[in-house]
């Protein structure tokens, strides 16, 4: 097959569709070509950059025809940042677009079409909604540098403000960048393994307005952290400031040493009445106002009557359990991660919730034991797996169990879809998915979906 393209040639191209990175896509002679910047149905000037078999990669030079749903970007670095995807179209094209690629994945990687795909519920206010931020430190052109990796690589672009954040965090920001310039604090360099203050990662509780910074380090001291910690304390709603210790040569952000230099170890917040324990290694949703939008539809899609037994089988810290538990019989949680098990007893115990136990360990082993040596059988089982989706072996383990209901939480469509096909081949129907846009701006959607046992397994 010939290319009707050539590489470093410019083309004017019709954009006919988003790809599931946010990118435009348009056609020549039915050669695919990826746009990133461009949107539907604009006509647009490109520069081929790279050519493949199949498709190929322009840089947009020109927009001829704007699309109705264009806007500016409000944030200065929104085009060199990784972090938004979709600032450059409005807020209601966004969520079309959302719900379109979930139907979309739905369709060609699951062969599910028969199934009701519901509008995505977005925010009234799709700004400065993030509880958790993780920044990246490193050495910039004038000093340290601290914001968020550019689009496909591991440089730091600079940030001063984030708009997806809480306010806060510019603040927390500028005073940490201030004091390792200041004191010439080394800065990580991860292709040398060298330098000290690799990450800083804040938490801030939206319904208690407490705050966490949290310094990464590749060591076990940060030199003059006192004089930190003592600016850190004027940041309104300031409890715990601690270091990390990651040493490891990787990209995991975390190590598993956590040494408290002032205040809590941990913050606290709350999720519809309901108050957690929060570290800096607990997963926590990043967008608690879409949060108890997602888990309150969880639960109602799973109808409960106030009899059942609800297993929930990446349970975490114990966020969907603890909503379950009030609605209802009992609830069981499995989870792989010891230390999120120990916070969800103690989050059951914090809210006076008693029809909610823990167990540690790989759901598939934990739930046949459970209803070997127990006799505990699901009337619903809930999953809120990784991006990477369920595991296979717990996929064949709810078929097992074969609960009358299944309530999927998931952060990625397309394993959504891979999953959902695995189920609907051993007896599920797929009934209904509710898109939840719980990152704004971004490429990335949330879904919650109920399954509905058709025969026998």
């Amino acid at each position: 097959m010939m290319i009707p393209v050539e590489k470093n040639k410019m083309y004017e191209i019709k954009i006919a569709a988003l790809g599931s990175n946010g990118e435009g896509i348009g056609r020549i002679e039915g050669y695919t070509v990826f746009v990133e910047g461009a949107l539907p149905p604009e006509t647009c000037l490109v520069l081929i950059v790279k050519t493949r078999k199949h498709f190929g990669y322009g840089k947009l030079l020109e927009i001829l025809t704007p699309s109705p749903d264009r806007r500016e970007p409000c944030c200065p670095v929104a085009k060199q940042c990784g972090g938004c995807q979709l600032q450059h179209l409005s807020y209601a094209a966004q969520l079309a677009y959302k719900t379109k690629e979930v139907q979309d994945d739905l369709e060609r990687i699951g062969g599910i079409t028969d199934v009701t795909v519901r509008p995505a519920i977005g925010m009234d206010e799709p700004w400065r909604y993030r509880n958790k931020a993780q920044f990246p430190v490193g050495q910039g052109k004038d000093g340290c540098a601290i914001g968020f990796y550019a689009k496909r690589s591991h440089r730091i672009v600079d940030t001063k403000q984030c708009l997806l954040q809480n306010e806060r965090n510019d603040a927390i920001v500028a005073l940490v960048r201030d004091f390792l310039n200041e004191f010439q604090i080394p800065l990580y360099d991860e292709e040398t393994h060298t330098g000290l203050v690799r990450h800083i990662l804040t938490r801030i509780g939206r319904s208690s307005g407490e705050v966490m910074v949290c310094i990464v380090l590749n060591g076990k001291r940060l030199p003059h952290s006192e004089v930190l910690v003592e600016r850190l304390q004027r940041i309104e709603g300031m409890v715990s400031i601690v270091l990390n210790v990651n040493r490891e040569k990787t990209n995991v952000i975390l190590g598993r040493k956590i040494i408290t230099l002032w205040g809590k170890d941990t913050i606290t917040d709350s999720l519809d009445g309901i108050e957690f324990e929060i570290s800096p290694l607990s997963f926590y949703q990043v967008n608690p106002v879409q949060t108890e939008v997602l888990y309150e539809k969880a639960v109602e899609l799973a109808d409960l009557k106030g009899d059942e037994t609800v297993l929930d089988l990446y349970c975490g810290i114990g966020t969907i359990s603890l909503f379950f538990a009030r609605k209802a019989r009992q609830v069981f949680g499995v989870e792989i991660v010891p230390e999120a098990i120990a916070d969800a007893r103690k989050n059951a115990e914090r809210n006076n919730i008693t029809n909610a136990a823990f167990a540690v360990g790989a759901a598939e082993e934990v739930i046949p034991r459970l209803y070997r040596e127990e006799g505990i059988a699901a009337d619903v089982v809930v999953v809120d797996p990784p991006r990477k989706g369920c595991d296979a072996r717990l996929l064949e383990t709810i078929l097992q169990i074969a609960p009358e209901k299944v309530v999927y939480v998931s952060c990625n469509p397309a394993t959504l879809a891979r999953d959902l096909a695995v189920l609907a081949a051993g007896g599920y129907h797929v009934r209904e998915v509710q898109p939840v846009d719980q990152f704004p701006h971004t490429n990335h959607i949330e879904n919650v979906c109920l399954l509905t046992r058709e025969r026998e397994i």
